[in-house]
């Protein structure tokens, strides 16, 4: 196994040199746009890690890194739009841009490109990546109608909740694994391990994510800090909050998350004091620790050699240690 920058360049260098067709201009240049933004592009590098993990040469799986990626950015071009959102890694989305009708066609043309990379793969192991995704992809698409859903109820759960962030994150986080496994040709039993190690380690992203969302460094976050609040979204943070709330808090956050100022700026800073007063900030870091001792927990099952295991624990520590 090599240090986690050796695979972040492979993924670097590859999408350097990606051929994106050039015409029409206003259909490709977004899809150009949205990937040379970067990000941490976590989802393609756990794709090569897993392949090296069961021993096959992490190269083998760059397509299937690739197509990953290709759909992870698709769904955020989307996603922004519905939330309206102007940031994306500290850059104007892609809606803003260009416009919502743009954002739309672009990345319906990403989806059906991220499904073109598995054709370079032969037959068996195809058929294996491209049913993986699919299931996958409809997955992705149930979590997000939840989360808007979500935004209209009063009634959410925290088991509801935790289902809506494994379908609309974790899930690709551990197929992103699983490609990986299945291109290497490992055991049945350690590809459905692997996917079980992402997906638990994919919740715990998406909940610290929802904790820097509300608590995070607007200038290293790369989003607009608060936006769950702005929309009104039923986080772990804010369900946590209600369980925890005193009558008064209770009724002063169920206010706060009916209505939309022209400000927020109050709003924002009212909220966050509800989720430290009632201790929802703290039960969050709990649920996020508990979520990646349970990805470490499936780390001990799989059949490989304790140094990869201690890799792909380091990983999920790296992760889980950001603080932005």
């Amino acid at each position: 196994m090599q240090p986690l920058s050796y695979y972040q360049e492979i993924i670097s260098n590859y999408f350097n040199t990606l051929i994106v067709n050039e015409e029409p201009a206003n259909l490709y240049e977004p899809i150009k746009y949205i990937l040379s933004l970067g990000g941490k592009r976590m989802r393609p590098v756990l794709t090569l890690m897993a392949t090296e993990v069961f021993d096959a040469d992490c190269k083998k799986s760059l397509a299937a890194a690739t197509a990953v990626e290709v759909f992870h950015n698709f769904s955020l071009i989307h996603d922004d739009i519905m939330d309206d959102a102007p940031l994306r890694r500290g850059n104007e989305t892609v809606h803003e841009k260009w416009n919502i009708n743009t954002g739309i066609l672009s990345g319906d043309a990403m989806l059906i490109l991220a499904y073109q990379y598995f054709e370079q793969y032969e037959p068996n192991i195809f058929q294996e990546l491209a049913k993986l995704f699919s299931k996958t992809a409809l997955e992705v698409c149930e979590g997000q109608q939840y989360d808007v859903d979500f935004e209209t109820r009063e009634d959410v759960t925290i088991p509801e909740y935790l289902k809506m962030i494994e379908y609309k994150t974790a899930v690709l986080v551990g197929a992103s694994m699983k490609m990986g496994a299945i291109v290497a040709q490992t055991s049945e039993e350690n590809k459905n391990l692997i996917y079980d190690f992402g997906l638990n380690l994919g919740i715990a992203f998406q909940l610290q994510d929802d904790y820097l969302d509300a608590f995070g460094n607007p200038e290293t976050f790369g989003k607009q800090v608060g936006g769950d609040i702005i929309e009104n979204k039923k986080t772990y943070l804010y369900l946590k909050a209600m369980e925890f709330a005193k009558p008064e808090e209770k009724e002063q956050l169920l206010h706060l998350f009916s209505i939309q100022p022209n400000d927020n700026t109050e709003k924002i800073n009212s909220v966050k004091e509800i989720f430290n007063n009632t201790g929802a900030s703290q039960e969050t870091k709990n649920a996020i620790e508990k979520f990646t001792l349970k990805a470490f927990e499936t780390l001990e099952k799989m059949d490989i050699k304790d140094s990869k295991k201690a890799v792909l624990k380091a990983f999920g520590e790296k992760l889980m240690s950001r603080n932005v």
